[in-house]
């Protein structure tokens, strides 16, 4: 991965790093463990473009309950206080 030197928020350095990140669609929620940039002082994470659009393909298996080349590893539960 290709990183500028300094992060566009804050100036502080990008290290490459694997990160999970949460990609939601509809009712359903993915896990995706992807390469990003990560800035060492905020914390801010930067994405090739190609990742970007493993989001956002992603996002519309998600919210179209397309389940092919994803593998169930749990249950998700909603709660609400009264």
């Amino acid at each position: 991965m290709k990183l500028p030197s300094k992060c566009p928020i804050c100036g502080g350095e990008l290290v490459e790093k694997k990160v999970e990140e949460v990609v939601r669609g509809g009712n359903n929620t993915a896990f995706l463990q992807v390469d990003a940039g990560v800035c060492l002082k905020c914390g801010e994470r930067l994405y090739e473009p190609h990742t970007i659009r493993l989001f956002e393909e992603t996002r519309k298996k998600l919210e179209q309950n397309l389940e092919q080349g994803m593998h169930p590893v749990g249950k998700t539960y909603a709660i609400s206080s009264h």
